[in-house]
């Protein structure tokens, strides 16, 4: 769920900045905003532009999370400023995320052609050179051709943002889809609402933007509003409210024997669109009429025989590679994983002894922070998500393609209901699903996968946060 938030997050910021004019001196200041969660605040930003007397332009974005998991209290900070030169171009993004393991910084410079992007994350500095990002003073300021002059409904841009943390432009495109009269500080005042549209991310966000420039409100996906607020309310942090507990699917009947189960029947209902649609041996997810049907059966390895190390199956080598979040080429993981796994060479034997040893060595606690394998590795604590990507880092070190994946699964209990979760993909010969952080080299048929892959690719379950309604339906269990 953390992620997820944190993922949203980065769609907003930084804020498409909007005016009148193209008078660089006139949009100099900051604007504050609260920021919610399906209508709970969960934390503030503020948004300012300067304008150097070379006519150089910094724009800042600081947002601060205050976030209840299971009754625990985390705070988080993100932090971008943008540097362009007289001329518009990117000159340099400078990215932070602060939370309760300490800052992770993100420097991206342009030189020449070139971006220098450099990461450091859990300790561990990188750099790499990419191409330089299409992203230029115009793409922050793109939306001043809809609200200026003879703006009309269905008038339309486009632009790209680089995301450092991503490592990759964001396209988007904008239009007015309507106009409205609203009264503001008792004056009729003009507003247009926007639609945006980031087709990679299958993320849309609704605005509505005044006249002369003012953001009055962000709609990002139908459950993250970002609206303009005075200071001092804007950076009330009063509040609690719990993102696990009031964001779950509850179910009205308990299941039983969950976690032993051989098969299980859902009804789903929901905003998931084609790419939650994930059928694999072990579930599927198929459309009926007004709702999804979920079916699930019992993982088995009886009769299958396991890939052997070295994989040299080329469709999944993408899933050994290191990244900045998962760095399994660090030698303190290539040597924990050696430790754990010994001379063994059976994919599905060693998936399975770093499975146990994570489920045992990670003391299970609630944390909202930017994830890594190496500083979990370090603490040692955390939950679905610091289970999940330890043992991915360890399992690509140990030479097993592993992947992400998230959901919802069931949890029982007073309160029963699916919960959004992470758990892990690994490769043995064939794709299945692991669950560290409840022991399960094979994942159970309450797992609900609806998205796979990296920080980028889990994105796509930001439409659906708090909006799923699951029943529980008839199910003659079956081997």
């Amino acid at each position: 769920m953390k992620k997820v938030i944190l993922m949203a997050s980065l769609i907003l910021f930084p804020r498409l900045l909007v005016a009148q004019e193209l008078d660089l001196a006139s949009l100099a200041g900051e604007d504050w905003y609260g920021l919610y969660l399906n209508g709970k605040k969960v934390g503030y930003s503020m948004a300012s532009v300067a304008v150097g007397e070379d006519g150089a332009v910094t724009v800042v974005d600081d947002a601060c999370f205050r976030l209840s998991m299971m009754g625990v209290s985390q705070d988080m900070r993100m932090f971008a400023k943008r540097y362009y030169g007289a001329d518009g171009a990117l000159l340099r993004i400078e990215q932070e995320v602060d939370d309760q393991l300490g800052a992770k910084r993100f420097d991206a410079r342009v030189e020449g052609d070139a971006l220098l992007l450099r990461t450091v994350v859990g300790g561990q500095t990188k750099e790499q050179r990419l191409p330089k990002p299409k992203e230029s003073l115009k793409d922050v300021l793109k939306t001043a051709q809809l609200v200026s002059g003879a703006a009309k409904v269905g008038d339309e841009i486009s632009y790209s943002i680089f995301e450092p943390m991503y490592g990759k432009d964001i396209a988007g495109t904008s239009a007015i889809a309507g106009v409205e009269e609203r009264v503001l500080d008792g004056t009729s005042t003009k507003v247009f609402k926007i639609d945006s549209n980031f087709a990679t991310l299958g993320i849309q966000s609704v605005s509505y933007v005044t006249a002369d420039g003012t953001t009055l409100e962000d709609h990002l996906a139908g459950i993250i509003t970002m609206r303009l607020e005075p200071k001092e309310i804007a950076q009330d942090v009063n509040y609690s409210n719990d993102v696990i507990v009031s964001n779950a699917a509850r179910v009205d009947s308990q299941i039983v024997n969950p976690r032993e189960r051989a098969s299980l029947r859902l009804r789903l209902q929901g905003p998931l669109a084609a790419e939650h649609l994930f059928t694999d041996a072990r579930q599927s997810l198929k459309a009926v009429d007004d709702h999804i049907e979920f079916k699930a059966v019992r993982q088995r390895m009886d009769g299958v025989e396991a890939a052997r190390l070295p994989v040299a199956d080329a469709s999944v080598q993408e899933w050994l590679k290191p990244t900045v979040l998962v760095q399994s080429e660090d030698p303190e993981l290539v040597a924990k994983a050696k430790e754990i796994v010994g001379e063994e060479e059976d994919t599905f034997a060693i998936s399975t002894k770093l499975c146990h040893w994570v489920n045992a060595q990670v003391r299970t606690t609630f944390s909202a922070q930017l994830t890594n394998s190496l500083e979990v590795l370090h603490n040692l604590e955390g939950d679905c998500t610091e289970h999940s990507i330890l043992f991915i880092g360890l399992a690509r070190a140990a030479g097993l393609p592993a992947r992400e994946t998230a959901g919802v699964v069931y949890v029982e209990g007073n309160d029963p209901g699916f919960y959004f979760h992470q758990w892990a993909s690994v490769w043995v010969g064939q794709w299945i699903d692991v669950d560290p952080t409840f022991n399960q080299p094979l994942a159970d048929v309450t797992h609900i996968k609806l998205a796979q892959g990296d920080l980028f690719e889990q994105t796509r379950l930001v439409p659906i946060i708090g909006r799923l309604q699951i029943e529980v339906l008839e199910d003659d269990e079956h081997e």
